[in-house]
C-alpha cells in the first residue's frame, strides 16, 4: 500500500506562505476553477488535482486547470467574501463556509450539495511529540505538566486552532462528568454547569503553557518541526503523519490522547461565481469525484480519514483508534461555538487571554 511520500523540498511547501499555486502542471488554456482551502491540505488537493483533472480529460475530452491557494480557514474566509473569486472552497470548518454563505454568494443550503453535509473526509486532534517523547506526554492532562511549552496555531484565524481549543475542552468535560451523553440532560445541569467551568480553567491554563500562535496551522507546524520550537505540537492528524514520515531521522512520535474531536472539515461551491464564470459543472465534478473511490483513496493517502467504509478498511493501519465526540453533540453546534468562544470582546477565549494575561 502506498502511502503519500513527498521529498523534504517538495513538501517545504511545509513552508508558511505559499500563496496560490497552480496544481504540478503549467496552464494549458482551458477552463479553470479556483480551490480556496486551508493550510494543511496543500499536499492533498496537489495530488488530487492531478486525478481529478485525469479523471476529467477522460470522461468529458475536456482539459481544465485546477489552481490553489491555502492560508488559515478564517483568513481563507474572509478573503472570499473581500472578493478572492473562489469557484469552490475546501475549508476547516462549517461555520466559515456558513459566514461565506451569509453574504449571499454560496447558497444557504449549501451543506446539502454533496454526502455527509458535504463533508468527503474526516480527521481529529493528536499530538506530536519529538523523539523518546522525553516529557511523558500521553493525555491532555500531561501538557499542563510544569515547563511544557505548547505549539498551536490562533484560534481566531486558523480552524484547526479552533479544533484544538474544543477538544481539550471536551476532555476536560469528559474527565469531570465521565460521560459526555449527559450535556442534555436537564435532571444533570448543576453538575454540567459546575463541570463547564472547570473545563474553562482547564483550557485557560492550557493556554498558559503556549509557547506562541501562528495564524495557520502550517506555519505552526513548521515551528514546531523545522525550527524546533516547542515540546509538544497540537495537530491535525494528518499534519502529524506528515511530519512524522517527511522527517524520519528526526524521530517524531504520535501521542493519540484518550479522546477527541472529530474534526469535519467541509467544502463547497461558491455558487455566484460558478454561475459568473460558467464553471458550475466543473466545480460540481470537482467535489464529487472527492467521493469517489479514487478519490477517497487520495484522501487515506495523504493521511485524512475517508468516509467510504471501504476505503477506510483498506487505509485502517494510517489511523489509530480514539474515542471520538461531535461539535454538535458538546457543544451544539458551529455557529453556537463562535458566538460563545470567539466572536466578540466577552467570549470566552477572549476573556481566557485576559485573564491569562493578568495572571502573569
Amino acid at each position: 500500500m502506498r502511502i503519500a511520500s513527498f521529498t523534504l523540498v517538495g513538501l517545504l511547501c511545509l513552508l508558511p506562505v505559499l500563496g496560490l499555486f497552480a496544481g504540478c502542471e503549467p496552464g494549458g488554456g482551458g477552463r479553470k476553477i479556483l480551490n480556496v482551502s486551508y493550510d494543511p491540505t496543500r499536499e492533498l488537493y496537489r495530488e488530487y488535482n492531478v486525478l481529478f483533472k485525469d479523471h476529467w480529460k477522460k470522461t468529458t475530452g475536456e482539459s481544465v486547470e485546477v489552481e490553489q491557494s491555502h492560508a488559515g480557514s478564517g483568513a481563507q474566509m474572509r478573503s472570499v467574501i473581500a472578493g478572492q473569486e473562489a469557484d469552490v472552497v475546501t475549508l476547516a470548518l462549517g461555520f466559515d463556509i456558513d459566514s461565506i454563505a451569509d453574504t449571499g454568494i454560496i447558497s444557504p443550503e449549501w451543506q446539502k450539495q454533496f454526502p455527509n453535509n458535504n463533508c468527503p473526509y474526516s480527521t481529529t486532534i493528536v499530538f506530536l511529540v519529538r523523539k523518546g517523547n522525553p516529557h511523558g506526554i500521553r493525555d491532555w492532562d500531561d501538557l499542563l505538566k510544569e515547563g511544557i511549552e505548547i505549539i498551536t496555531p490562533n484560534p481566531e484565524t486558523s480552524g484547526g486552532a479552533r479544533w484544538n481549543y474544543l477538544a481539550a475542552w471536551g476532555f476536560a468535560l469528559k474527565k469531570e462528568l465521565g460521560d459526555l451523553n449527559v450535556l442534555n440532560d436537564p435532571a444533570k445541569k448543576a453538575e454540567v454547569d459546575a463541570a463547564q467551568v472547570k473545563a474553562k480553567r482547564f483550557v485557560a491554563d492550557l493556554f498558559k503553557h503556549v509557547r506562541s500562535m501562528d495564524k495557520g496551522a502550517r506555519e505552526t507546524t513548521n515551528r514546531f518541526v523545522q525550527n524546533k520550537q516547542g515540546d509538544v505540537l497540537l495537530a491535525w492528524e494528518n499534519e502529524a503523519f506528515l511530519s512524522k514520515n517527511i522527517l524520519p531521522e528526526d524521530g517524531f512520535e504520535i501521542v493519540v490522547p484518550s479522546i477527541s474531536i472529530r474534526c469535519e472539515p467541509p467544502v463547497g461551491i461558491v455558487d455566484k461565481i460558478v454561475e459568473k464564470r460558467g464553471t458550475r459543472d466543473l466545480a460540481e465534478g470537482y467535489l464529487r469525484f472527492l467521493y469517489d473511490k479514487e478519490g477517497q483513496k487520495i484522501v487515506a493517502k495523504n493521511y485524512y480519514r475517508p468516509t467510504d467504509p471501504e476505503v477506510l478498511a483498506e487505509y485502517s493501519e494510517f489511523f489509530p483508534k480514539i474515542e471520538l465526540f461531535a461539535i454538535d453533540e458538546v457543544f451544539g453546534g458551529w455557529r453556537k461555538v463562535q458566538a460563545e468562544h470567539f466572536d466578540g470582546p466577552e467570549a470566552i477565549f477572549k476573556q481566557i487571554l485576559l485573564e491569562n494575561a493578568k495572571a502573569k
